[in-house]
This record gives structure tokens, sequence and C-alpha cells, in this order.
């Protein structure tokens, strides 16, 4: 666009001058047929050069509007880092005190029995007691209860030990032998692997899933007689985190999906 404006412009000025250098304005008058015509023809050759130079320059326009969109893929397995275990048992009675007393034998012999196993105190905590009195429990038929009190304690392990917590829990039954009767069919007190590294692996993935999609956008081009131009946009969408099945929550899969837009040239 700048190019053809200037050379119409270059036009004009020489028109200028070429009447500027009439030293003759009677001749100037005479020839006034001459010099409509001659002014028309570089009117004319000016206007047609614009023209040239405006089309080109809006099929160059049209040009950068053809895109393409693509997706690239990354997937990894990692392993957890990170392992969450609470222990939950529970303890009937008719006596407060005596419950009280009980869970927190019981509470001693199950941090015993892990401190043996590998872990530290400074990985296990442990929660307030939960006490239920049945008795005052509107919805419960009183004549049926045979314990007034329910109690329950959560004994928490937080670990990066994951191959520890997986081999200690084959070995949890052994506590039965002391009357410790663990709930594991309550979700709330599953056990939970975490991968929290995510950065650790954040540079490589996302490489690879740009590289992925430039590979589909280069075969698309290629289908199409074109020829693949630079980025336009991208976007690097969202990392998830999931099991990667039901029997080994241990073993995690990240993935990641990048979206591109490339520019497609002749």
């Amino acid at each position: 666009m700048d190019i053809s404006f200037k050379l119409f412009k270059s036009l004009l000025l020489v028109l200028v001058s070429h009447f500027q250098s009439k030293k003759d304005l009677s001749f100037m008058s005479n020839s006034k047929t001459k010099e409509a015509l001659i002014l028309g023809i570089f009117i004319f050759l000016g206007l047609a050069v614009l023209g040239y130079f405006i089309s080109k320059s809006i099929l160059n326009v049209k040009s950068l509007e053809r895109t393409i969109t693509v997706k690239g893929l990354s997937e990894k397995e990692v392993s957890a880092n990170i392992a969450i275990w609470p222990i939950k048992f529970s303890e009937a009675g008719n006596n407060l005190l005596s419950l009280t007393s009980s869970i927190n034998e019981k509470n001693k012999r199950v941090i015993a029995f892990l401190n043996n196993n590998g872990f530290t105190n400074a990985e296990i905590s442990v929660s307030a007691p939960s006490i239920i009195d049945k008795q005052t429990d509107q919805y419960s038929n009183q004549q049926q209860i045979r314990y007034r009190y329910f109690g329950s304690s959560v004994i928490n392990i937080y670990t990066n030990n994951i191959s520890t917590v997986k081999s200690v829990q084959k070995k949890i039954g052994e506590l039965s032998v002391f009357g410790i009767v663990m709930t594991t069919d309550d979700y709330q007190y599953k056990t939970q692997f975490l991968f929290t590294k995510l950065n650790d692996v954040k540079p490589s993935m996302i490489e690879e899933a740009t590289r992925n999609a430039r590979q589909v956008a280069e075969k698309f081009a290629a289908d199409s007689d074109s020829k693949l131009g630079k980025i336009k946009s991208a976007r690097q969408g969202q990392f998830s985190i999931y099991d990667r099945d039901s029997n080994t929550p241990e073993i995690k899969k990240v993935r990641i999906v990048s979206t591109l837009v490339y520019y497609l040239t002749d």
C-alpha cells in the first residue's frame, strides 16, 4: 500500500514539474489539447498502478487469514510421592470413662505398631476421639440399645514413603489380636495417594504436546498443498492427574492437551 501511494505521488510530481518547466505561457495555451491528453495518460497510468498494488495488498491480507487449529496431547505415568492413610477403629461400652481409656490404650498400640514398621512420630497424628451417646438420640430404640456409648478414633499417616504404606497395610490385621477392629468400608477414610511434583514434568510435557501438534499441522498442510507458517496463537490447556486404574492408585497419569493455531502459506 505504501509503495503504490509513493508511485502515484511521484507521477503527480512529474506532471507538476512538466507544467512548471514551461516558460512560454502562450505555447501552453495553444497546446491545451496535447497537455490534457498527456495529463489523462499519466492519471490513467497512476490509477492502474495504484489499483494493482491495492489488489496485491488485499490478496496478501487474505492469505494471512488461512489458519489451521490443531491439538497436541502428552501423557505421562508417574508414581505418587505422598500418601495419606487414615486408620479408623471403633469401640463400644456402657461406661464413658472405661470407653475413653480403652480408646487411648488402643491408640498407643496402633502407634507402636506403626513405629515398629518404619513410620516416625512426625508422620503420625491422632485426631480427637468421637463419642456418641445413644440415649440422647431421639430416633434410636432405647429398649434395643446394648451399648450406650460408641466411640471412634482416627490415626492419620502423612508420608512420602509409599512402599512402606503398601507393605504395612497388608499387615494391619495383626492388630486384631488386641481387639482393634479397623473400619475399612468408610469412603471418607480411604487411603489417598497424591502426586505433587507437577512442576517437575510440566516443561517436558508441554514441549511434547507442542511437538505433536506441529506434526499434525504439518501433515494437514502437506495434504492441502500448503506450507506451515508461524504460530498465530497457542493455549496450553489444563493438566489433569488421575489414577492409572482402580487397583494401583499409587500410579498416576498426568495429561495435558495444548491447542495451537498455525498460519498456512502457499
